[in-house]
């Protein structure tokens, strides 16, 4: 009976291809079933709300009055002894149903992400993204859920980062494992936004643009241009950087595509900070650089553009 789809999580749903048989199981049981799972009172509230509309996320079986995160975990498990999910899916955290490999790359996006893009990711969880960093390696999401300053809308945000650019990202690694040589253009997904644009030194370093950075995070020097970047902005230079790493057409036209669009989706109706930098690290090469971060969730995304003599 479980409901079952790509690996990971594509959109921003708060129940996993893998976990929908909680749904089906929240919609379908009798109430004899639900009430060996969950307290009567909760049971005839469900059923009555089902009856109306079927369930079709988790924060509307949030809403139902009395049904809090320890009896969405009641009413997992006994989608889970009744076999409605099976081992796919690990469960509900901060209300959000997860599947085993969503999970795992909520654990390895946290162990890895750097502390700039954590903080972006997380920007109304400061202490969160704080006691993340201070904790980790994890070595589950119940752990990362259950860190002080870490609640739905931060395990979410989390599990978006990790998970919704993977066709952006199947492009990136295509990108690199092309030879490329004097002459080449890279695109990045995660990286330490401030240690590129602030903390690093370079034999030569060109005067950076920059928009929407907080006074802090602005290099010395740079020139701060009044407008935030938009979508066809941001598309224009990863396209550029797409073009020229493939001038060759060594990439698989559909990892392109695929890769292109995910990025349109990602960026769609967004703006984003950044800025725009050159440095040489001899006389000889030199780099041109685009970094773009959304202002609200955190998705970044860096073209490099490489010479050499």
């Amino acid at each position: 009976m479980e409901s079952a789809s790509s690996a990971l999580t594509s959109t921003d749903v708060d129940v996993a291809p893998e976990c929908q048989g909680i749904l089906t199981f929240a919609n379908t049981a009798s109430f004899a079933t639900l009430d060996a799972y969950l307290p009567s009172d909760v049971v005839t509230r469900l059923v009555a709300q089902r009856a109306t509309i079927p369930f079709a996320s988790v924060a509307q079986l949030s809403a139902v009055q009395g049904m809090g995160e320890a009896r969405l975990k009641q009413l997992e498990g006994g989608a889970r002894a009744l076999s409605y999910i099976s081992a796919s899916c690990v469960g509900i955290f901060d209300e959000l149903a997860l599947s085993a490999d969503d999970a795992a790359a909520i654990v390895s996006l946290v162990n890895t992400i750097a502390d700039s893009e954590l903080h972006d990711v997380l920007p109304d969880a400061w202490n969160g993204a704080a006691n993340l960093l201070g904790t980790r390696p994890f070595t589950s999401v119940q752990a990362i859920s259950n860190t002080a300053g870490i609640g739905p809308v931060s395990l979410r945000n989390i599990r978006n980062s990790a998970t919704l650019s993977r066709p952006l990202e199947a492009l990136i690694t295509a990108i690199d494992d092309l030879h490329q040589y004097d002459y080449s253009a890279t695109v990045a997904r995660h990286f330490d936004w401030w240690n590129i644009v602030v903390a690093n030194q370079h034999y030569r370093e060109g005067k950076p643009t920059c928009f929407g950075l907080e006074p802090t995070s602005t290099p010395y020097g740079a020139t701060v241009r009044p407008n935030l970047a938009d979508a066809t902005e941001v598309r224009t230079k990863v396209q550029d950087a797409v073009s020229f790493a493939n001038r060759n057409n060594q990439l698989s036209p559909s990892v392109v595509s695929a890769g292109l669009a995910n990025l349109d989706t990602l960026t769609a109706g967004r703006q984003f900070k950044g800025c725009y930098f050159s440095y040489q690290d001899d006389p000889w090469s030199g780099h041109s650089v685009a970094i773009f971060v959304d202002t609200v969730n955190g998705f970044s995304v860096m073209t490099d553009h490489y010479w050499s003599e």
